[in-house]
């Protein structure tokens, strides 16, 4: 079904895009003392969003490792399981569940099909190379052995690798999510009044997610031992694509080696189908290195809520779904590298980042007036997202309020049935929004603080340009001048020297 992913191509690429629908990505990160960075390996995630017969859409995010082998094959095959025709507006909930779950099986069986033959000359290698040379040093291996031992090499970066994906289905205007693994589905809910509802839809399959471990005490593993790890062979996930080497040689790994069955699956968690009918909000889909790049940096306590305030935001201002996805992105970006350089208390947490991918479905919701600018009488207002320290919940509302045209309000935000309030700002003013959460009390703030101030509020009066067009300055740096010219011994004040001419 699939082409072959060596030469980059297949059948999908001619496959019709959805337009409503966005993607931003950024690469992997490691900041050096100086607070550069540099990228460690090439991008590992993957995505596909298409347009399918029948009134069906396609969406996927995919978190690749040790490599993105993996990731591409899954997005070209579970594309073939499922916009093949295998999919009509007749087949009802369970016809459509059975579907994803066999479309899953599927990509698992044909990929490991596709390394059967490197898997099997790796074994024959590694008896042949073992058990005498196993500890020799390479430049003392015969000169047979030390080429074995580099085709060894060259065969584990063929089958090494695997990838955790959340897929996204909309068929007949019903929502339906596949997980598996560690990625993350939010769906956000927009009411006439102006408010947002969001709603995690499923739970990461992680090394603390209570049912997965459940899972794995009834196959005889210590879940308490695994929760420590925190990790399964260098992974959070406890259900992933491909990895032989927990799929197959499981029994050689320290905290699985007492598994009756194999206990890293890739049989995915399905919910759905939902009815969007009605519904004005946006999807998101997001790979694991951009959920936690923010929470590393701002902690898990409102990431869901934060991240939905972006995308809100600029959804406000961009007249473009491709640039609303890539802006938060990019600020995902800039505030982990700001908490790192910034030397806070999270700042050992913001060391590195791995690859973001952040796909957006919007669902009847409108973008910015292409006509509307800052300079043509819109005003852009920042959004308060107020923090809490108790856990976050899988369903929590928040109110944002996100742009003022000069002459009317518009406003974004949460369901009737929600208990949040939101004043109505008035020109000159900032509005202010409250948040509530399921197990925590109602919380109003105009501005968050602390590492959680993602959006700061503004003077209250804007500076007003003078006869020239020019604003008048507003940040005093004589004492940066000062400080300056006292360590750089110049004796430069700083009318002679760094100040303003």
């Amino acid at each position: 079904i699939v082409t072959d992913t060596r030469n980059h191509q297949s059948w999908t690429d001619d496959l019709p895009l959805c337009q409503m629908c966005g993607v931003g990505t950024a690469p992997n990160c490691v900041y050096g003392p100086d607070g550069k960075g540099t990228q460690s390996h090439p991008n590992e995630d993957g995505h596909l969003r298409f347009r399918g017969d029948d009134g069906c859409f396609l969406y996927g995010v995919f978190n690749g490792y040790d490599g993105s082998r993996v990731a591409n094959f899954a997005s070209q095959c579970l594309t073939a399981e499922l916009l093949l025709g295998q999919l009509n507006s007749g087949h009802t909930d369970n016809d459509v569940r059975r579907i994803l779950t066999q479309a899953f099986d599927v990509v698992e069986k044909s990929y490991f099909e596709t390394i059967d033959d490197a898997l099997a000359e790796k074994a024959n290698l590694s008896n042949y190379l073992l058990p005498h040379n196993e500890n020799v040093p390479f430049h003392q291996l015969s000169p047979q052995s030390q080429k074995v031992m580099e085709r060894l090499k060259e065969l584990e970066q063929e089958v090494s690798g695997g990838a955790t994906v959340a897929v996204a289905l909309i068929l007949n205007n019903k929502l339906y999510i596949a997980n598996v693994g560690t990625n993350r589905v939010l769906l956000c809910k927009s009411s006439s009044d102006g408010q947002n509802q969001v709603l995690q839809i499923g739970r990461p399959h992680s090394t603390d997610n209570e049912d997965e471990l459940q899972r794995l005490a009834a196959l005889g593993l210590d879940s308490a031992r695994i929760r420590q790890a925190g990790q399964i062979a260098g992974q959070s996930s406890s259900r992933r694509l491909g990895d032989y080497r927990v799929k197959f040689n499981y029994n050689e790994i320290d905290v699985l080696s007492a598994a009756k069955s194999k206990p890293v699956v890739a049989e995915p968690e399905i919910h759905g189908g939902q009815s969007l009918e009605g519904v004005t909000g946006f999807l998101l889909l997001m790979s694991e290195g951009l959920i936690n790049a923010l929470e590393s940096a701002h902690g898990p306590e409102q990431a869901n809520q934060e991240i939905v305030a972006m995308v809100a935001a600029e959804l406000a201002q961009q007249t473009s779904l491709e640039a609303v996805a890539q802006s938060v992105v990019d600020r995902v970006k800039r505030l982990h590298h700001d908490v790192f350089v910034s030397g806070r208390q999270r700042a050992t947490y913001c060391s590195r980042h791995e690859d973001m991918t952040l796909l957006i479905r919007t669902l009847n919701y409108p973008l910015a007036d292409a006509a509307l600018t800052p300079t043509q009488g819109g005003r852009i207002c920042p959004v308060s997202v107020p923090y809490s320290n108790s856990q976050s919940t899988s369903k929590t509302s928040v109110t944002l309020s996100l742009v003022m045209p000069s002459q009317s309000t518009l406003t974004n935000g949460t369901n009737t049935a929600s208990t949040l309030e939101e004043g109505t700002p008035t020109p000159g003013q900032s509005p202010t929004a409250t948040l509530q959460s399921t197990n925590t009390q109602t919380q109003s703030s105009s501005s968050s603080s602390g590492d959680g101030s993602l959006f700061r509020q503004r003077g209250s009066q804007a500076a007003q340009p003078d006869e020239t067009g020019r604003v008048p300055p507003y940040v005093d740096f004589s004492q940066f001048y000062r400080l300056w010219g006292s360590d750089h011994g110049d004796g430069q004040s700083m009318q002679g020297g760094l100040g303003p001419q």
